[in-house]
């Protein structure tokens, strides 16, 4: 997971982006396996992973608009669906 680890603070990376950072192109999922089994001790910032359509996991998106809010990190939300503005 080095290349969550490599995110910086205030910036998102997409599931498919990790994956090809980690040599891995197409195992976006696989990517998100991983970071749903990490284990509570293990530091990375999962928080920073989001999808490619810029939503957050619905399971975890309350947690997660907490965390990237905190980092500057714009996150929309509209009934149930969080939306992170990304910077370009």
């Amino acid at each position: 997971m080095q290349a969550v680890r490599a995110i910086p603070r205030g910036e998102v990376r997409s599931y498919a982006q990790v994956a090809m950072y980690a040599g891995r192109p197409g195992a976006a999922r696989g990517v998100g396996h991983e970071l749903r089994d990490l284990p509570q001790t293990r530091p990375v910032p999962w928080w920073r992973v989001i999808r490619s359509d810029k939503t957050l996991a619905p399971f975890v998106a309350h947690e997660q608009a907490r965390r990237l809010r905190a980092e500057g990190v714009e996150v929309t939300e509209s009934g149930k669906l969080f939306r992170v503005k990304v910077q370009r």
